[in-house]
């Protein structure tokens, strides 16, 4: 008897072990973020195959169709349904699942296409501002001062109304928004890395500008640029999201999440997973980038890292 309390106890302090240690790296990687995001990828990428319909079919017999697990005799009661929705269906019988496994795609692409534009304008900004300095510093600087202080979602509903709303519209509206904030946190670095010794001695070797702010000041501004990259993320998918539920981004009926949302808003107190998963979605995602950018942020910086 003495024998099996003890191997219980043994049992369950390395159980206890095990867990710690899994939660301790847990805690050193993202790991969970990093499986979302990568999960969402896959979807976008194979959402044709993994979707059971298309985003765009539609069954009139199973509008507002409640998901399987909670439908009970409902689809019995309506045999008409010619099939099955996990997630349910909208308001004209479209399957909720298969359209934000194809949402999936529009909103990753759209952000993370405008996010590289961001990053590319604002970060060759931030270099020439904090490299030449003087009054082209201060015209950029001021610039991003004045282009702060205007009202984006109005700016979006006007562009909306005059040129259109499409998806390449949508990337641009959000490059427009993400490329400031990368031009100050460059040009704060670049004041920084080019009164290095390195760089000086660049200079006396006769190396061009171009090739300086290339090969000798663009490689410190990178890590940077991919902590900002990672954290504007969350924020662009949310500006999307914010815009087309408004009605200024992305037009019905192409299947993105923050459209889903604003057609399922009229039917929240009969059909709330219309707007419920796609919101759901959007938060995991949003979470998912906002922890790799901390974690990213933490690891390029030794200062923030938690013990």
């Amino acid at each position: 008897m003495a024998e099996a309390t003890e191997i219980t106890k043994t049992m369950t302090g390395r159980s206890i072990q095990g867990l710690l240690g899994a939660w301790r790296w847990t805690r050193e990687w993202p790991i969970v973020p990093a499986v979302i995001i990568i999960g969402l990828s896959v979807c976008a990428i194979f959402a044709t195959w993994i979707a059971p319909y298309g985003p765009y079919t539609q069954d009139l017999y199973a509008r507002n169709a409640p998901p399987t697990w909670q439908a009970g005799d409902w689809y019995a009661e309506n045999p008409r349904v010619e099939g099955r929705y996990f997630f349910g269906a909208d308001y004209v019988g479209r399957d909720v699942y298969s359209r934000i496994m194809h949402g999936s795609r529009i909103t990753l692409m759209v952000s993370g296409i405008a996010a590289f534009l961001g990053m590319t304008v604002g970060s060759v900004l931030g270099m020439v501002a904090g490299y030449f300095g003087g009054l082209l510093d201060e015209l950029i600087m001021r610039l991003v001062d004045a282009w702060l202080a205007l009202p984006f979602i109005l700016i979006a509903m006007v562009i909306a109304i005059v040129i259109g709303q499409s998806v390449t519209i949508m990337m641009g509206i959000l490059a427009l928004i993400a490329w400031s904030s990368f031009v100050r946190n460059v040009r704060a670095e670049v004041l920084s890395l080019k009164t290095r010794d390195y760089v000086s001695l660049a200079k006396v070797a006769g190396a061009s500008t171009p090739r300086i702010l290339v090969s000798h000041i663009l490689p410190g501004v990178l890590n940077t640029m991919v902590v900002i990259l990672t954290l504007r993320l969350g924020g662009l998918i949310m500006g999307e999201a914010t815009l087309s539920f408004l009605g200024a981004g992305i037009p019905s009926p192409t299947p993105s999440w923050g459209v889903m949302i604003s057609e399922g808003r009229d039917y929240i107190s009969t059909a709330y997973w219309t707007a419920l998963f796609p919101g759901l979605f959007i938060l995991l995602l949003v979470m998912s980038f906002n922890f790799i950018g901390d974690w990213f942020r933490d690891r390029m910086d030794p200062r923030l890292r938690q013990l």
